[in-house]
């Protein structure tokens, strides 16, 4: 991390390694802005999103939030020491170094949409909440030829995907995903991820096991998607105005899914930990399917969320350091308009 910023301008410091990397600012004598994609920032409206969506009420959600908070600072207390040894900076724990930062609004940009997760009243100024920040998918990209041909050969079928977690059973949970999508009636894409998932030992052409595959693309042919929740994926089933079935794993994925089944876009979750038989996911799959609420929220939903730029707010952020820090419009060695070098951390 610290060979990566010495040679930027200003570093982006997602929520996870927020508390490291503004150490390592303050040692290079760089700026730097938060850019979170979860509302970590402690608030009285709702507890910390890893602790799942059971209130503490306002005072108990603020204090929650502050350990977390705490928490995470703690992870990073020896790699913070060792970066203030190197910068010759006198050693402060993680709440002195925080009280400065807070006390002089630290900017945190917020990578999702107040239609999903309104500000919170009592956040501090210098904490914005300005809309996604969509990936980049290139207009000469297609699905795979098997994706096509799978997708053209029948109704719309689910996506089930589990992302970046972990299941210690893959063969038992891909078995009871094949058998809930056959009783609902429903052929299914199951994306394998880091856990394995597919229906390699189910036979029948209605079930599809794929890799990697742009959501962009894939998401709008779907009759409804089956995901973990996480904050990325949440954000593409949105985009992509399709009902939402979470089934929420770990870390923020209860905060996501309670924001779906709130927002109308989902009938209610799946926890894999409850899920030992198909009969839950079949009948949250034939409820998001069949009752036409669900895919008309998710549409409407979707169409204000394509009104918003998530990004301009950044953008505009980035083009007043640079200008601050004496570029003007730009500099010898940075084409007109594309602003300074940045690190971002995710």
């Amino acid at each position: 991390m610290l060979e990566a910023a010495r040679d930027s301008d200003v570093l982006l410091l997602s929520g996870s390694v927020a508390p490291l990397g503004q150490v390592i600012a303050d040692g290079l004598g760089l700026p730097s802005r938060g850019v979170y994609l979860q509302p970590i920032t402690p608030t009285g409206a709702f507890p910390p999103p890893v602790l799942g969506i059971r209130s503490f009420g306002a005072a108990g959600n603020r204090l929650a939030g502050w350990a977390v908070n705490e928490a995470l600072g703690l992870v990073f207390a020896r790699a913070a020491r060792l970066v203030e040894r190197r910068h010759g900076r006198p050693h402060r724990r993680f709440p002195t170094r925080r009280r400065p930062r807070e006390q002089q609004n630290w900017p945190v940009h917020h990578g999702f949409s107040p239609l999903v997760v309104p500000r919170p009243t009592d956040w501090r100024p210098g904490l914005t909440v300005g809309g996604y920040w969509w990936p980049y998918t290139s207009p000469t990209v297609e699905l795979a030829p098997k994706v096509r041909r799978f997708l053209d050969s029948g109704p719309a079928p689910v996506f089930v995907g589990l992302g970046s977690p972990t299941v210690p059973d893959p063969r038992r949970v891909s078995d009871l995903i094949v058998r809930a999508l056959r009783k609902a009636g429903l052929r299914g894409v199951i994306q394998s991820g880091w856990s394995g998932l597919g229906a390699d030992n189910n036979d029948g052409d209605d079930m599809l096991t794929i890799g990697e595959a742009p959501h962009s693309l894939l998401f709008p042919r779907m009759a409804a998607i089956v995901h973990h929740a996480g904050a990325g994926t949440t954000a593409a089933g949105l985009r992509a105005g399709v009902p939402a079935v979470p089934m929420p794993v770990w870390f923020d994925n209860a905060f996501w899914a309670s924001r779906l089944t709130a927002l109308g876009v989902s009938p209610g979750a799946v926890p894999l930990r409850q899920f030992t038989t198909p009969d839950r996911l079949a009948d949250t799959l034939v409820a998001a399917t069949r009752n036409p609420s669900y895919r008309q929220r998710a549409a409407v939903l979707a169409e204000r969320l394509g009104e918003e730029d998530g990004v301009a707010p950044v953008r505009e952020a980035l083009e007043n350091l640079h200008r601050a820090a004496g570029h003007g419009a730009g500099r010898p060695d940075t084409p007109q308009g594309r602003g300074p070098k940045t690190t971002g951390s995710t």
